[in-house]
């Protein structure tokens, strides 16, 4: 039997890895700010399976409403 104490600290662990790729994935595709460097990114993301392609495509489309937002605030 595991140890309970042992599987909530791999848990947290694990949790914050995740937490840190995607704030690191985040930072890197905010870059991706302008019509012809999302239109790269997208002929990038056109060569991968929609699966593969699924979480950076999310997040292009927060920041592009985010950047929406933002201008019409």
């Amino acid at each position: 039997m595991t140890n309970p104490l042992k599987t909530v600290r791999t848990y947290l662990a694990t949790r914050r890895q995740i937490r840190k790729r995607e704030a690191d994935l985040n930072r890197e595709l905010a870059d991706y700010n302008t019509p012809s460097a999302r239109m790269d990114m997208e002929a990038i993301l056109a060569r991968h399976s929609t699966h593969e392609a699924r979480e950076i495509e999310a997040i292009l489309r927060r920041h592009a409403v985010n950047g929406m937002l933002r201008n019409y605030s």
